[in-house]
């Protein structure tokens, strides 16, 4: 039986993954499971077909408190933070001085102005840097609570709503990107859990944020439903992948603006050069000159790419133009099972953005011929009402 080494945490399923067979590897200082005995194809393609279950624990939690949390928060980010409905949930993007991305989150307005938070998910790997510079930049203005007392699942896939509905019947009135108080059935008690619709592979889905302690309980009550497998991390990067999302570390960091990541979508109008509350976010002079298309302002933009043959493209492998020169490299790539073709998301030069653009990738010495595409490679079926 698989072993914790001493030197990573656990997550609060650690046991129940280890008892279901899971492989363990180290994860952003956990140990996580990165697949089960059924493999990481068959759990993509359950995802895709039923629901997949996923423990996500190792993300940072934290809420916002006060009654100038939403401000405060705004001006880290170049998103619409004090406009967003109760209820509501948002993609954002902390950045540094130079415009680059410190980490990407998602965040619900929970009521602040009432006494409520701002409930705030970081990335695992970023979490412990992500809310010691949140507290730096913002800890006068509101409160900062982090909340290692709570465990994250998410459960994932076209049933999806159907298994959580009989764990909450109402659940399902929920819409993409909003999320709310609910008390998850779970055999003779319940367990209050706050609710999003959302989630990382592309298909409708809900994140759980769950009490640690009664994490297990939830899991196994998710887990007795006939449509509910439990899926790794390995299969969650591809899903997320063919949905041509991001992966903070790969796809975008520090030294990457949103606007080269091709992240223009999450920069609300109001933070934009005409917009009501324009700029006040870091980096905003160079974000917002690339926004307007700036001579020279982009060196580089992230593009979806399909291998022209059967050959998987893996990260950092370096790409070229015909005639041999260096034009980027490809950030993330795989064998999608979805669209059973090779897919990457990778960096290029400007010149070779537009759709149906051939380029090489360069594996093991050879060309392999790569077609620029649009992106998400699998069409995206978030439940939007």
């Amino acid at each position: 039986m698989a072993t914790t080494p001493d030197h990573l945490l656990k997550v609060p399923l650690n046991d129940l993954h280890v008892s279901l067979g899971a492989r363990m590897v180290p994860f952003a200082g956990y140990s996580m499971p990165v697949q089960y005995p059924a493999g990481l194809m068959a759990e993509h393609k359950h995802t895709r077909t039923a629901a997949g279950l996923f423990d996500v624990s190792h993300m940072g939690q934290l809420r916002l408190v006060g009654p100038d949390a939403a401000a405060a928060f705004e001006s880290l980010m170049p998103v619409d933070v004090i406009d967003l409905a109760v209820g509501k949930q948002r993609y954002g993007l902390l950045l540094n001085d130079e415009g680059g991305i410190i980490d990407d989150l998602m965040f619900v307005n929970r009521d602040y102005a009432n006494g409520g938070d701002i409930f705030v998910i970081v990335n695992g790997a970023c979490k412990v840097g992500d809310i010691a510079h949140i507290q730096a930049q913002i800890g006068t203005r509101c409160q900062v609570i982090p909340m290692p007392e709570m465990a994250l699942l998410a459960l994932q896939g076209p049933q999806a709503v159907t298994a959580l509905h009989r764990l909450c019947p109402g659940i399902e009135k929920l819409v993409f990107m909003t999320g709310g108080q609910f008390d998850l059935a779970c055999g003779s008690h319940t367990v209050p859990c706050f609710v999003t619709r959302s989630g990382y592979t592309g298909e409708d889905g809900f994140e759980i944020s769950v009490p640690a302690a009664q994490a297990e309980t939830l899991a196994k009550a998710l887990l007795a439903q006939p449509e509910v497998k439990p899926v790794g991390l390995g299969a969650r990067n591809s899903l997320r992948l063919e949905a041509g999302l991001c992966l903070y570390g790969n796809d975008i960091d520090s030294t990457t603006t949103p606007v080269e990541a091709g992240l223009n979508w999450a920069l609300q109008k109001v933070r934009r050069a005409d917009g009501a509350r324009a700029g006040g976010f870091p980096g905003a002079t160079k974000i917002l000159a690339q926004l307007a298309g700036s001579t020279g302002a982009i060196a580089r933009k992230r593009v979806g790419l399909v291998a022209l043959e059967r050959i998987p493209v893996r990260d950092h492998t370096e790409l070229q133009d015909l005639d041999g020169k260096r034009i980027g490299e490809v950030t993330s790539g795989l064998l999608g099972p979805t669209i059973d073709k090779p897919v990457a998301m990778g960096y290029v030069t400007p010149e070779f953005t537009a759709l149906g653009s051939k380029i090489n990738a360069i594996v093991r010495g050879k060309p392999v011929p790569m077609e620029v595409v649009t992106m998400p490679f699998v069409p995206t079926r978030y439940y939007r009402g």
